[in-house]
This record gives C-alpha cells, sequence and structure tokens, in this order.
C-alpha cells in the first residue's frame, strides 16, 4: 500500500515529455508521490509534448471541468505522406508530390478549418467501442464506422512555410484531434500530410511556462511539490467544485 507524506491535494502542471503516454506520466507521479488519487485533465498522443493537467487528491473531483478548457498547440505537419495514425508514428500508407504551393495557398486552405464543425475520431484514438478502445481494433487492421464529434477550431495560423513543411500554432475545443486537421488539411491540398511534431502549448489559462518537467518534479522534496500544487479554488471556478 502507497503510504503518503500526507494527503495532497491541488492542481500540478506538467510538461510531458515525448514517448510518454499520459498515464506513464500518472504512474511516475504515483510513484513520486506515494498516493494513488492522480488523474489528468486531457490526454496527450505519447509522441505530443507539453502541458498536461495534473489533477492530485481531491482536486480529481473537477476533471470534467478542467478537461472541457479550450487548447493551445504549436506543432509541425509534413505534406507529401499519409499514414495510418495522421502523425509520424504511424505506417506509411501513400505517398504524392507536394505541389508547387504559396504559403498564401496553405494559409487560405488552413482558414477553412475555423469554426464549428464535426470531426471524425482517428481509428488509432483510445474512444471505447462497445467497451473496446479504437486502437486495439486499427491494430488487427479492422476500421468500424465512427460518429462524428462536434469540435470548435478558434484559429489556426501558419507561422512557417518551408515545403513540404508546415509550421502551425492551432487553438480549439476539447476533444479536437490535431492530427486528423494535418492529415484533412494535406488532403485539401492535394497531396497529404501527417503531424510530425506537437507541443500543447495552453489549457485554459494554463501556460507550459508553468509546468515543471518530470526530471524536475522528480528532484524536488515533497514538501516542495506542495508548494507548486495550485489550490482548486484557484484553478476552477467554486460552481465546479
Amino acid at each position: 500500500m502507497l503510504v503518503p507524506y500526507k494527503e495532497l491535494d491541488g492542481v500540478l502542471l506538467v510538461d510531458k515529455p515525448t514517448d510518454h503516454t499520459s498515464h506513464d506520466v500518472i504512474a511516475r507521479l504515483r510513484g513520486k508521490l506515494k498516493m494513488k488519487r492522480i488523474g489528468h485533465a486531457g490526454t496527450l498522443d505519447p509522441m505530443a509534448t507539453g502541458v498536461l493537467v495534473v489533477l492530485v487528491g481531491k482536486a480529481t473531483r473537477a476533471s470534467q471541468y478542467l478537461m472541457s478548457l479550450d487548447k493551445e498547440y504549436s506543432g509541425t505537419i509534413k505534406l507529401g505522406a499519409v499514414t495510418n495514425t495522421q502523425d509520424a508514428e504511424g505506417e506509411v500508407l501513400e505517398t504524392r508530390p507536394v505541389p508547387p504551393l504559396t504559403e498564401a495557398e496553405v494559409r487560405t486552405m488552413a482558414q477553412s478549418f475555423v469554426g464549428d464543425q464535426y470531426q471524425t475520431p482517428p481509428m488509432f484514438s483510445a474512444i471505447k467501442i462497445d467497451g473496446v478502445p479504437l486502437y486495439k481494433l486499427a491494430r488487427k487492421g479492422e476500421e468500424i464506422e465512427r460518429e462524428p464529434r462536434f469540435v470548435r477550431v478558434s484559429s489556426f495560423e501558419i507561422t512557417r512555410f518551408a515545403s513540404p513543411e508546415i509550421d502551425f500554432v492551432l487553438r480549439c475545443s476539447k476533444g479536437t484531434y490535431v492530427r486528423t486537421i494535418a492529415h484533412d488539411l494535406g488532403a485539401k491540398l492535394g497531396c497529404g500530410g501527417h503531424l510530425t511534431a506537437l507541443r500543447r502549448t495552453a489549457t485554459g489559462k494554463f501556460v507550459v511556462a508553468q509546468c515543471l518537467t518530470l526530471d524536475q518534479i522528480q528532484a524536488l522534496t515533497l514538501p516542495e511539490i506542495e508548494k507548486r500544487l495550485i489550490p482548486m479554488y484557484e484553478a476552477v471556478p467554486s460552481f465546479a467544485l
């Protein structure tokens, strides 16, 4: 049984490293904090880095509210190749030549994604159908119909275009698959594309500059970590508690 130094409560902002699942981060924190009541408010893919809002102790009660916050991401899309996961971790299914696009054309196409829309989740996702995560079916080569989800893209800014690479900043609602937007943008541009890098830079009012890395957390004592916890009354409105 894990015996905590004391019952900690609050929000801990973690800069998730690449090649870690969100569950891996929680498992490491449970070991460090010596407590089991820890969760997070919004999964990041293993390839992605950045803001992971970790809920400690009684703060887990605010999970639904914090999960509903809008997100901001920066990332890179590579044109000319389609993968089965819609990102660089997947198998390349198809390659196509990239047409001589201008930055203005790419920016205009990116703007077509801004607004309210329905997005079909990718097969390689943790969404469950009849209790089975889609990614497990995808690994068997199965593809099933998925219910489109309502999402909102507040802004989609192209920060660099150096064909075949596109750097961007995207602001969106919860549940938006950024790799699906990368895939769909590539399709609209006529050459396919996939996500090669992704960093969550903000969740609601929480920004990556506030985050601690796992190595930094590991180096702190439990009392020092307690001082870094954001109290629930600061993290969420009173109506959400």
